[in-house]
């Protein structure tokens, strides 16, 4: 059974720990609540602040390299020197396509100290995609790690820029004393940095808190990626609401972080959290769920982040005697489920799970301040949650136009009121900002972001999540576009029609992405792993559709629209008529046509995806 209410006897038992953790949560609120107008808040002067606080404590472990915060600012103020020196000013942006490492904070850091935004590419971009997403920001440079210049290569040539010497690269090594050798048309970052002083850089033009920091690029609800500006201000936010008052962290907690850093949660929420407590932020490339307990032990974490696939993945791990040997009793993340929350705690002895909803574009988070199971917690922003229409993020009006809020306990679409504490941030993109935003919703005049999310609450003010609609599915931690997939599709030339969307697969997270489609009437059969090959070339892993219909036309409705919701329900049945259904069936590498046993083992959970 999982927790369906939170009831204010709950509320009273959480309070011996939120006594004991007051002081933290008094000076967490300070910076959480700070306003735009202190200029001396930013992620440089969090740095800056470690370092003269906790300078031989380490703030990054990796492998077998442990990085003290001294040393960390220091090489972020060469970083700072090199960027000013190429010419870079306050509110410029540069790229960063690197994997997981500590050459990547260091550039965010020592870029954040001359009001330089860093673009935070996702790795498994490629082709169009990542073509689309670097010159959606007009970046003046693009750092590009050794173990990516294969697929930046690939758009090398279309990338828009103004510098004369645009493309840095870092060997996939330790930088910091060894530069290796740059490929032709690049610049060894690490050998100009290294020409450069430890020293604190003085911009001419420093930059404040509400200055971009970041752009995250997000599926949004429609098309290719959007990129989402975050401020210095959402570091502070999640400097003082995560690190201070939800996790308490301190100068010998150690975060393990295996979320990608071009994500929210791993950059602004946990690294964040880290900063928040003078504390060591223990990355690792990719998750592993075989070698997540052994890296916990090797690291001596005592926190760590997660989605909530991450723990569906260690929970399926053959429970073992060593599932609590280890120090973790905090993790911070979101997706966890409700079905598996209790179980997780149990199994590995966590004692805290500060379960937060945000979006890297939004305006409003909620956080589990009070540490109770199965709710992403409250928020002290203004919102509401309203009726919708089904299979949809569209908000249902009434007579006079107005939106309609749901009962307590039904589900509803969560929307945030957008005022002047609580500004949406938006996208690079005037007109993909101006589409999440609602105005005239419940008085002529006001506007609120539509986050496209279904909650519901559960008592207290605290929210449960239900599901993510409209154009948008989430597999594998990542949101999908279906416009964008649909899109890569229709490029292919193999289909006269495809419609994408998520299904669900009983014991996973999330929905998989699936496609409808109608081959080319060109008299010649469909090669549906020619399909894949393609799809392959030109989409993450994630994005590539699992499941594929083949099928001769797709209904639709009088006014020519997709009837989705009847297609969704129909998911990898096997049963119409002249419709044939593939899987990409997890270690092949195509597409296999689904039996009715193989659906059987699918629909029984025995195919693990």
């Amino acid at each position: 059974m999982t927790q369906d209410n939170v009831s204010p006897r709950d509320i009273a038992r959480s309070l011996p720990g939120i006594l004991r953790r007051f002081p933290a949560i008094a000076k967490g609120y300070y910076y959480y609540s700070v306003k735009n107008e202190n200029k001396d808040l930013t992620l440089g002067t969090l740095v800056d602040r470690n370092a003269e606080k906790y300078g031989h404590r380490p703030a990054i472990l990796f492998e077998d390299r442990s990085i003290t915060w001294r040393e960390f600012n220091g090489w972020a103020n060469r970083i700072a020197g090199f960027l000013k020196t190429e010419g870079l000013i306050r509110g410029d942006t540069i790229a960063v396509f690197l994997e997981n490492r500590p050459e990547l904070l260091a550039v965010v850091a020592g870029a954040a100290k001359v009001g330089v935004a860093c673009a935070m590419l996702n790795t498994s971009q490629k082709g169009r995609v990542l073509e689309h997403s670097i010159n959606l920001v007009s970046p003046k440079m693009v750092v590009v790690g050794e173990e990516l210049v294969e697929a930046f290569d690939g758009v090398k040539a279309d990338i828009r820029t103004s510098h004369p010497n645009p493309f840095l690269f870092l060997a996939d090594t330790n930088t910091m004393n060894i530069f290796g050798d740059a490929p032709e048309g690049y610049v060894n970052m690490a050998a100009k940095v290294s020409a450069h002083r430890n020293t604190a850089p003085k911009p001419a033009d420093p930059p404040t808190m509400g200055d971009t920091a970041i752009y995250l690029f997000t599926s949004g609800t429609t098309g290719l990626p959007k990129a989402a500006p975050g401020s210095h201000r959402k570091f502070m936010k999640a400097y003082g609401g995560f690190g201070m008052m939800s996790l308490d962290m301190k100068p010998d907690d150690v975060l393990y972080c295996t979320l990608p850093l071009y994500h929210g949660t791993a950059l602004l929420v946990c690294w964040g959290s880290v900063m928040a407590g003078g504390s060591a932020i223990a990355l690792r490339r990719k998750f592993s769920a075989s070698a997540f307990w052994d890296d916990v032990r090797y690291f001596q974490a005592t926190t760590f982040g997660y989605v909530g696939e991450l723990c569906r993945y260690l929970l399926n791990q053959p429970p073992s005697e060593q599932d609590r040997n280890h120090n973790l009793t905090k993790m911070i993340g979101n997706g966890l489920r409700p079905s598996i929350w209790k179980e997780f705690k149990g199994r590995f002895g966590i004692e805290t799970v500060a379960e937060l909803y945000a979006s890297s574009e939004g305006n409003i988070g909620f956080s589990n301040f009070f540490n109770l199971d199965n709710t992403v917690g409250f928020s002290t922003a203004p919102y509401k949650l309203v009726k919708f229409h089904d299979g949809t993020r569209d908000p249902v009006r009434n007579d006079s136009g107005f939106m309609q809020e749901v009962e307590k306990g039904e589900p509803g679409l969560l929307i945030g009121e957008i005022t002047k504490k609580w500004s949406f941030e938006g996208y690079t993109q005037k007109e993909a900002t101006e589409k999440s935003i609602l105005r005239d919703a419940f008085k002529k005049g006001d506007q609120w972001f539509n986050t496209g999310d279904v909650l519901k609450e559960i008592g207290c003010g605290h929210l449960q999540f239900v599901d993510r609609m409209g154009d948008t599915f989430r597999w594998k931690g990542e949101n999908v576009s279906t416009t964008e997939v649909e899109n890569i599709i229709d490029g292919s030339n193999m289909v006269e029609e495809a419609i994408v969307y998520g299904v669900e697969i009983p014991g996973t997270n999330g929905k998989a992405g699936m496609v409808t489609l109608v081959p080319h009437a060109n008299g010649q059969a469909f090669d549906v792993n020619r399909l894949f090959r393609y799809l392959s070339d030109n989409l993450p892993p994630y994005a590539i559709p699992v499941f594929v219909r083949v099928t001769s036309a797709i209904e639709k409705t009088g006014t020519f629209k997709y009837r989705k919701v009847d297609i969704q329900k129909a998911g990898y049945s096997i049963d119409k008529p002249g419709e044939e259904v593939y899987a990409w069936l997890p270690g092949t590498d195509g597409y296999t046509r689904l039996t009715s046993e193989l659906v059987t083992e699918i629909d029984a959970g025995k195919v693990r995806f």
